[in-house]
């Protein structure tokens, strides 16, 4: 019967943040078309900051409970929530409508994720993440947010605006407290379903925060990505998945170490020493992606979909004690990295050799 409460709970925690997500977001763009916003900016912030609200208010919730539980879910949220949107959400997207990427996102967006990335990661490397590193992390979203105004009125650009979102001001105004009242009730059930699964199943905390809740609060970011991939909207699409990821690091654990008291959030050493090396790792792969062609391809976007397969088998390998988990990692580390960054090198050089011919 725990196991059914527990599974209700997770799944009805989801379809809130969902709807939740879904409102806040259709309530965000409209705003922002209203001001005259171009889309890439307003996929990077507005709509990006609507798809990771699922994500804060499920970290701030587990901040605020407390305990080892609490500080697992909520860093694991945000690290698998980052591994997720740039293999799903990005793979899925391209898989659905091949994604051109504009020039700043490899000129300055990526590279600012990156480094971002790194940095969340060498915070995190002593063990805890205090409320030092939480306002550094927020000064940081204050830095970028500026910069991303300051540039705005630079980068609009014909086409670039479109009337097809605007709704009256009242209207907005409602799908965003309507969004934000289903994001707080949605985090709270996901977080307890989760925490209480976690303990009925026996499975760390760290693996269901890096798994069903990173996938579950991602799925706003999923279906806004995967419905402007349709639309030929790869702006949108793009940009959303590049603002989250900055996002979650930037405004949501810096948000949860500010408010986690002295002793800050402490940060588990398996999620040190192998879930943000691949979070930075998957950050990595976006630059040489975005660069072969200014394309996602369909078959880039199954080669993403393929590595977050084999994350998941990780996983589940791991939660398992199977025995086999070191012959899988070294087979993935010695075969299948290898032929994944041939594949991007190969992309690449035929990219270049095309372009080449047509001069």
């Amino acid at each position: 019967m725990p196991y059914a409460l527990s599974g209700f709970q997770i799944v009805a925690g989801i379809l809130l943040l969902f709807g939740g997500g879904e409102l806040f977001v259709a309530g965000s763009v409209s705003l922002a078309l209203l001001l005259r916003i171009p889309q890439i900016v307003i996929g990077l912030t507005v709509v990006s900051l609507g798809t990771s609200a699922p994500e804060l208010f499920v970290s701030l919730t587990s901040t605020m409970q407390g305990g080892a539980g609490g500080d697992a879910i909520a860093v694991t949220n945000v690290v698998g929530s980052n591994i997720f949107n740039v293999l799903v959400v990005l793979g899925a997207s391209a898989v659905v409508l091949p994604l051109r990427v504009k020039s700043r996102l490899v000129r300055r967006d990526v590279p600012l994720l990156l480094g971002v990335s790194m940095a969340t990661w060498g915070m995190a490397s002593g063990g805890r993440l205090t409320w030092i590193v939480g306002l550094a992390l927020l000064t940081g979203m204050a830095l970028n947010l500026v910069w991303e105004a300051r540039t705005a009125s630079e980068e609009v650009q014909d086409g670039d605006l479109s009337d097809e979102a605007l709704i009256p001001w009242p209207m907005a105004a409602a799908k965003l407290a309507a969004g934000l009242a289903l994001l707080v009730l949605g985090s709270q059930v996901l977080v307890s379903g989760a925490i209480s699964a976690a303990q009925s199943l026996g499975v760390s905390e760290a693996v269901i925060g890096l798994t069903i809740v990173s996938a579950g609060t991602s799925m706003p970011e999923l279906v806004t990505s995967l419905v402007a991939a349709y639309r030929g909207k790869a702006d949108l699409a793009i940009g959303n998945v590049v603002g989250s990821n900055l996002l979650n690091q930037l405004l949501i654990l810096g948000t949860c170490s500010l408010l986690s008291g002295p002793e800050g959030i402490e940060v588990s050493g398996l999620l040190i020493t192998r879930d943000f090396p691949i979070m930075v790792a998957t950050t990595l792969a976006c630059l040489p992606i975005f660069w072969s062609g200014g394309v996602i391809s369909r078959a880039e976007g199954w080669v993403l979909l393929g590595l977050y397969g084999l994350f998941l088998v990780e996983q589940v390998m791991h939660t398992t004690a199977y025995s086999g988990l070191d012959q899988f990692r070294f087979v993935v580390l010695a075969a299948v990295v290898p032929l994944v960054l041939v594949f991007v090198v190969w992309n690449a050089l035929e990219w270049r050799q095309a372009r080449l011919r047509s001069h």
